[in-house]
C-alpha cells in the first residue's frame, strides 16, 4: 500500500477540551475523541505513565546541618551522619528528611538547582514557608519540618535539583564529598495522580469510536494543561526515531483528504441550512433539490424554471450562498479548500 495513503480514513481527535467547571491550579479533566477502536487506551496508558514518571520538577537532594554551642563563641558542630541527634530540634534527622521530601517546590525555568541556607534559632516550627528565598517558590507553606526548642541553634544548607523521576540517594552523592553532606533519595515529579477512562463514542452511524478522558493531579508547581502538553512531547520525541520516511508527504495528502472531506460534508448538507424563506424552501423541494450540492449544481436558468420561481427568491438563494462562499453553477469546488463554511448540524451534536 502508498505511503502517501497510510493516514487515510484514520480517525484521530478533532481537539482537545477541558472541563472549565473542575478546573483549578492543580486539577484538570480532558477530554479527547474520536479515536480508532483501541487508540484510546493506546493513547491515555502512554501519557499516564509518562505523566507520572517523566515530568521535571524540583527537590531537595542533599543537606548539611551545622549546631552552634551555647555560650558567646558559638563553637559550630558539623552534623556528619543522618543517625545523630541535633542539639535543641525536638526530630531525629531521619524525620526531618522525610519531611524535607514532601516540599513542593518551584522555580523559574532557567534555573537547574539552588543551594539554599536557613538560620534556625529556637524556640519555635520550621515550616515550608521558611524556605521562600533566593528564586525559590513553595507551594506547601505551611508544612511543618521540625520543632525547635530553646536551646537549638541551627544552621542548614539544603541543595535543591531539577530532575525527572526517582533518583536514590546513591545517585545523588555528587555532593558527598563536601564534609557533613547528607544524600537524600528524591521525588521530582510534581505530577500526583493520573486517572483515564475509555468509553465508546458515535461518528455519524459508527458508535466503535473511543473517547479518551484524563484527570490530571499536580502538586500546583507545574499546571496540569503544561504537564500534558510536555509528556505528549516526550512521547511525540521518541516515538519520531522509528520513523524512515519523509512524513511531510503524509501530512500534505491527508491535508488533502481533509480538506476533501470538508467539501463533501457541506455540499451533503440539506437546503434548510441555508435558513430560506417557507416560499423558496417549497421550491426546492418541489424541483427535488434536497442539499447544498444539488442546489449549487443548478445554474440560474434552471432554477428560475422552476415553478413558482420568482426573482426576489432567486436573489435571496444568491445572497446565501454567497454567506457560504458557493454562488449557483458551479462545477469546480477546489477553491473552497480554504475557505468553506460547515454547519454544526444534529449528527455532529450527538457525537459524544
Amino acid at each position: 500500500m502508498a505511503r502517501k495513503n497510510l493516514l487515510k480514513g484514520f480517525k484521530k481527535p478533532s481537539g482537545i477540551t477541558l472541563d472549565h467547571t473542575l478546573t483549578s491550579a492543580t486539577y484538570g479533566k480532558f477530554v479527547a475523541f474520536p479515536f480508532q477502536r483501541g487508540f484510546g487506551t493506546t493513547v491515555g496508558n502512554t501519557l499516564r505513565r509518562v505523566l507520572l514518571s517523566s515530568i521535571q520538577g524540583y527537590a531537595v537532594t542533599a543537606v548539611r546541618f551545622t549546631t552552634f554551642s551555647q555560650d558567646e563563641n558559638r563553637e559550630p558542630h558539623l552534623i556528619t551522619s543522618e543517625f545523630e541527634s541535633i542539639q535543641g530540634v525536638r526530630e531525629d534527622i531521619a524525620d526531618i528528611i522525610a519531611a524535607l521530601k514532601k516540599l513542593e517546590i518551584a522555580m523559574p525555568e532557567d534555573c537547574e538547582g539552588i543551594t539554599l541556607t536557613i538560620a534556625c534559632k529556637g524556640p519555635g516550627i520550621v515550616t515550608g514557608g521558611d524556605f521562600e528565598k533566593d528564586r525559590v517558590t513553595i507551594m506547601n507553606k505551611d508544612i511543618e519540618l521540625f520543632t525547635m526548642m530553646d536551646d537549638c541553634d541551627l544552621e542548614m544548607e539544603v541543595q535543591i535539583d531539577l530532575d525527572r523521576g526517582y533518583v536514590q540517594s546513591e545517585l545523588n552523592e555528587k555532593y558527598a564529598e563536601e564534609p557533613g553532606v547528607i544524600s537524600v533519595d528524591a521525588f521530582f515529579s510534581p505530577v500526583k495522580r493520573v486517572k483515564y477512562s475509555i468509553e465508546p463514542t458515535r461518528v455519524g452511524q459508527r458508535n466503535d469510536y473511543d473517547k479518551l478522558t484524563l484527570e490530571i493531579t499536580t502538586d500546583g508547581t507545574i499546571s496540569p494543561e503544561n504537564a500534558l502538553a510536555e509528556a505528549a512531547k516526550i512521547v511525540k520525541d521518541q516515538f519520531s526515531i522509528f520513523i524512515n520516511f519523509d512524513e511531510s508527504l503524509i501530512n500534505s495528502n491527508e491535508e488533502v483528504d481533509e480538506a476533501e472531506a470538508r467539501i463533501r460534508k457541506l455540499l451533503d448538507t440539506s437546503v434548510e441550512e441555508l435558513e430560506l424563506t417557507v416560499r423558496s424552501s417549497n421550491c426546492l423541494k418541489n424541483a427535488n433539490i434536497r442539499t447544498i450540492g444539488d442546489l449549487t449544481k443548478k445554474t440560474e436558468e434552471e432554477i428560475a424554471k422552476t415553478r413558482n420561481f420568482g426573482k426576489k427568491s432567486l436573489s435571496e438563494i444568491k445572497d446565501k450562498l454567497k454567506e457560504w462562499n458557493l454562488s449557483l453553477g458551479m462545477t469546480d469546488y477546489s477553491s473552497l479548500k480554504d475557505a468553506i463554511k460547515i454547519p454544526e448540524n444534529k449528527e455532529d451534536k450527538n457525537e459524544a
